[in-house]
């Protein structure tokens, strides 16, 4: 990594301030590291956007009001799961809290029944999954509730197609285009985020192991009963 995207961390990390997040929960080292890498990650994808526009004409068609990249596979890091755990234990309620779980057991519960999936025998269903809609745990009402600390492989995942060619991409009977991807993003912002994973093998572990899909790392940090054993 070349030693003027350290020093930027580094100086973000450096420059946190914990009472800014609450102070019931303290700002721990990993999650002060994350955090800088996030706001390195969000300063190189807005520089790569304006690039793409200016340059090459290209603009992101994603908004607000679109959220089917929430329905894919979203793996995050270890890092990142304890980032999301700390956000989540200063700002939620226990209401809200509760809430969360029931959507990620419902997660779940949906993943285990899913044909193929079950290496042993379906635990009995907690919840009622008639009408369920299999997305991030974190959606609610087609926003993400913990937009601040999402993690790197969704700040970074534009595309400049029709947005309908996003939901095509989850249904395996569509018969439309597969979105377009503005890749140059994941790649302007990869100095960065790799820091995470560096983090990781500096401390002796895998970093490619501790990629897990964010439902089942987001239960393992909360520590609730139905999560995988890590």
């Amino acid at each position: 990594m070349p030693g003027g995207t350290i020093d930027l961390i580094e100086n973000r990390v450096n420059h946190m301030n914990p009472e800014a997040l609450g102070v019931d929960t303290p700002m721990t080292a990993q999650e002060s590291l994350v955090t800088a890498v996030y706001a390195s990650v969000d300063q190189a994808t807005s520089c790569e956007l304006a690039r793409l526009h200016r340059e090459e004409s290209l603009t992101e068609s994603c908004g607000l009001d679109c959220c089917h990249c929430c329905r894919f596979h979203i793996l995050i890091t270890a890092a990142e799961a304890h980032t999301l755990g700390q956000y989540i234990r200063r700002e939620f309620s226990e209401d809200q809290i509760d809430s969360l779980r029931t959507r990620t057991q419902q997660w779940h519960e949906w993943d285990e029944a899913r044909p193929g999936r079950s290496l042993t025998p379906p635990r009995d269903r907690q919840t009622d999954l008639s009408d369920y809609d299999p997305c991030c745990p974190l959606l609610m009402d087609g926003v993400c509730i913990a937009y601040p600390v999402r993690p790197v492989v969704c700040r970074t995942h534009f595309v400049c197609s029709d947005p309908r060619f996003c939901r095509a991409a989850i249904d395996p009977d569509s018969t439309e285009d597969a979105p377009v991807a503005l890749r140059s993003v994941v790649r302007a912002t990869e100095p960065f985020s790799k820091a995470i994973g560096d983090q990781a093998e500096r401390t002796g572990l895998d970093s490619s192991r501790s990629l897990m899909l964010l439902p089942h790392s987001l239960a393992i940090e909360m520590g609730w009963d139905f999560a995988l054993t890590p």
